[in-house]
């Protein structure tokens, strides 16, 4: 997935599914339930040559997110950086 370069900062529930997101200098509140994406556990990624599929773990989330102001609603695609911890969006949808 292709990196939207903007700060992103989003805020999570105990259970660790998204809540809020700024992004582009816009606050929006998540306005449906959000769909883990999912991809090779981290530890799996050096055997995935061996041809056996490995676990998958949560890579990031889709959600709808609606304009605090009411002005746009939009589907974001979100992964957490595993280096730098930091939120980013990779995609969104009208």
């Amino acid at each position: 997935m292709r990196t939207m370069e903007s700060e992103t900062v989003v805020w999570t529930g105990d259970d660790g599914e998204p809540l809020r997101l700024v992004w582009r200098q816009v606050r929006y509140r998540v306005t449906d339930r959000p769909t883990p994406l999912v991809g090779a556990c981290p530890w799996w990624r050096p055997l995935a040559g061996a041809g056996v599929r490995g676990p998958l773990d949560i890579t990031g989330w889709r959600f709808q997110g609606t304009a605090d102001d009411g002005s746009a609603s939009l589907v974001f695609d979100v992964v957490l950086d595993p280096k730098t911890l930091r939120w980013e969006v990779v995609g969104t949808y009208d």
